[in-house]
Parts: structure tokens; C-alpha cells; sequence
């Protein structure tokens, strides 16, 4: 499996190597691949979000019994893991390689980043949706953006360092 993925993650390398030369005075290599690997989480992020709201949850109240989720936050917890996995995946394999911190070192500080994201898009999406009023996906992009910097920066310095 651990084969498969550097297998995956070399194809992904060459795409955004590829890509790369018209943005070389703009973006560090480590920078354009954090942004293409974040970027490419962020849309399937938003992708998975809009399907399971509208087609799984479909705007209901998920009762579990001993706690009701209201739709947007149901479905934050059902995208939750995917997203965090192939975040993980695409730093740790694409982005940040030159890192010599233990793999469960570096998952474990990714997760710890990714849970304050996690309190920021449950406050962020709580304060759209139920006071401002916006739409759950209009509200679950603004929150994903605003937290882009806060893992840029914390996987860079944090999670995966050199």
C-alpha cells in the first residue's frame, strides 16, 4: 500500500512539476505544491461538502440519539475524515518529503492542526449559517479559506519541518 501511495504521489510531483515554470517568480516549489495539493484538497473539500449535504443529509437533522447535528454540521463530520486523510497524504508525500520527522510524529501534529481547523470551521460555519444567514457552501468555502494560511504556516513549521 505504502508503495501505491509514493507510487501516486510521484505522479502528482511530475503534474505540478510540470506546471510549475510560469509560476517560478511568484511561488517557491514548496509553495506552488502546497498550494496545488491544499487547492486540489480544498475542491474536493467543497465537492464532497455540496453532495452530501444535498444528496445524503438533504438539509436534514441528523438525531443521534443523544445529540441532533443540524445539516451543515452532520455533513463537516462526515467530510471531515476524507479530507483529513488525503491532506495528510498530499503534505506528507508531496509537498513537504524533505521532513526527517517520524510519520506518526508528523500525523499526530497534522491531526492537532487540523482539530483547531476543525473548532474554526465549526465556529466559522455555526456564525455564517445561523447568525449571518448565508448558504452552508457559500459559509464552508469563507471558512476554508480563512484557515489556509493557519495550516500553511503550521504544517511548514510545525508538522512537517525539516
Amino acid at each position: 500500500m505504502k508503495k501505491l501511495l509514493i507510487d501516486i504521489a510521484r505522479i502528482i510531483n511530475g503534474i505540478i512539476d510540470f506546471l510549475y515554470p510560469p509560476f517560478k517568480k511568484l511561488f517557491s516549489p514548496q509553495l506552488f505544491k502546497y498550494a496545488a495539493c491544499g487547492g486540489g484538497n480544498m475542491l474536493l473539500d467543497w465537492f464532497l461538502y455540496f453532495i452530501f449535504y444535498n444528496f445524503v443529509i438533504r438539509h436534514n437533522n441528523v438525531d443521534l440519539g443523544i445529540v441532533t447535528l443540524s445539516p451543515h454540521i452532520a455533513t463537516l463530520c462526515i467530510v471531515f475524515p476524507i479530507t483529513l486523510s488525503t491532506g495528510f497524504y498530499l503534505n506528507k508525500y508531496v509537498t513537504f518529503t524533505e521532513s526527517t520527522i517520524r510519520t506518526r510524529k508528523q500525523l499526530f501534529r497534522y491531526v492537532s492542526i487540523v482539530f483547531v481547523n476543525l473548532a474554526i470551521n465549526y465556529f466559522g460555519l455555526k456564525l455564517f449559517v445561523e447568525v449571518c444567514g448565508i448558504w452552508p457552501t457559500v459559509s464552508k468555502i469563507i471558512v476554508t479559506l480563512i484557515t489556509v494560511l493557519i495550516s500553511y504556516f503550521s504544517s511548514k513549521y510545525y508538522s512537517f519541518r525539516k
